[in-house]
């Protein structure tokens, strides 16, 4: 019997900005456009205000179940940055960065939350797709939806993103050789944030990375620094541009950690033990990136108290308009599930408004 080496593989790691806010290795180009830079920090500290209002919403009452993304402001902002006007979102259920910085308004995601279908009807981003609940899901829609940019001759990209327990769903996988067989231009962001609500990475998979479960799939699989905004954007754009240019799908590791609880219904202080959050707390996105911006000169104090008001004021101007709905038609469970409602379920539509009418 001979043996040989059938193939070999490797999965890099990519971090620019260190927990302090300073860089290490070669920065890559975003590092020297202080235009950007800033904002994309308003937009991280612009979600952290936003964040912290809605889970105050739910608290008192006047929000539904929420899912916070405290932690994962520089995953969520650096794929928003990354993606051209003509690609298309493929959301899991708490990448508000991606979405705000794609035109979706705030008081429409309050209103998603609230329990109102008319918050996935984002008036300025038409064709991003709604939020995904069901576990991993939008990663089969951002395949076939590639695939379609392909057959079409479209210079378009589909781009989602699935947490760390996603990755054990079937539907990843599937999505994932779907992609790879068509050569679809598609980037699967993988936001590892470390606990599959209280399933920790380490019972999820004997994997070294997650990146890596691209490999079977003949893609890419690379492994980012998830808290440095630099590093997320700079892999980002280079596996969005790859795939529009033909060079087919990417899998893209975001290493972050979810300071929350993983919903409003949650308590993580059951499972998870005070000290790593606290840890976590110290490699959080904002405070390095602030620190970074400091040192650099685009950043000072004095903005950073104007930004806290501005930000401030917009997040209480999209709750007022989110309180100004009012309540949902009852008709909206059938009429946003079906393009056409089946005979057998008009006549329950047609019940259900007839009582609502008389209940008034």
């Amino acid at each position: 019997m001979s043996q040989s080496t059938a193939a070999r593989f490797e999965i890099k790691h990519r971090s620019y900005l260190t927990p302090e806010g300073t860089l290490s290795g070669t920065p890559p180009k975003i590092a020297r456009d202080p235009d950007l830079l800033t904002r994309l920090y308003r937009m991280m500290v612009l979600v952290r205000t936003f964040d912290s209002k809605a889970v105050a919403l739910q608290r008192t009452g006047q929000l539904g179940t929420y899912a916070s993304c405290l932690g994962h402001e520089a995953t969520h902002v650096g794929i928003g940055a990354a993606m051209a006007p003509e690609d298309v979102f493929f959301p899991m259920y708490r990448e508000y960065g991606t979405q705000l910085w794609r035109g979706v308004h705030m008081d429409e995601i309050l209103a998603f939350w609230g329990g109102d279908e008319r918050g996935n009807a984002f008036r300025d981003q038409p064709h991003d797709f709604p939020w995904a609940v069901p576990i991993a899901t939008q990663t089969l829609h951002a395949a076939g939806a590639a695939l379609a940019f392909k057959l079409r001759g479209e210079r378009r990209v589909a781009v989602t993103v699935i947490g760390d327990g996603g990755t054990s769903q079937g539907d990843f996988y599937e999505a994932l050789n779907a992609a790879g067989a068509f050569h679809a231009p598609c980037v699967f962001v993988i936001a590892n944030n470390q606990w599959a609500i209280s399933v920790p990475l380490r019972q999820q998979t004997a994997c070294e990375t997650l990146a890596q479960k691209a490999i079977a799939a003949g893609i890419p699989g690379e492994q980012v620094d998830g808290n440095d905004i630099l590093a997320v954007h700079a892999a980002l754009t280079e596996a969005v541009e790859r795939a529009r240019d033909g060079g087919g799908p990417s899998v893209i590791e975001a290493l972050t950690y979810r300071l929350s609880d993983h919903t409003t219904a949650d308590d993580a202080r059951r499972y998870r033990p005070a000290a790593e959050v606290e840890a976590a707390r110290e490699r959080e996105p904002i405070g390095r990136f602030k620190r970074f911006l400091i040192a650099k000169g685009y950043w000072d104090e004095e903005r950073e108290t104007g930004l806290a008001s501005e930000c401030q004021q917009a997040v209480d101007t999209a709750v007022q308009a989110y309180l100004a709905y009012g309540q949902p038609k009852l008709e909206d469970l059938f009429d946003y599930t079906f393009a056409e409602l089946p005979q057998s379920l008009r006549a329950q539509r047609d019940s259900l408004t007839a009582r609502g009418r008389d209940h008034g």
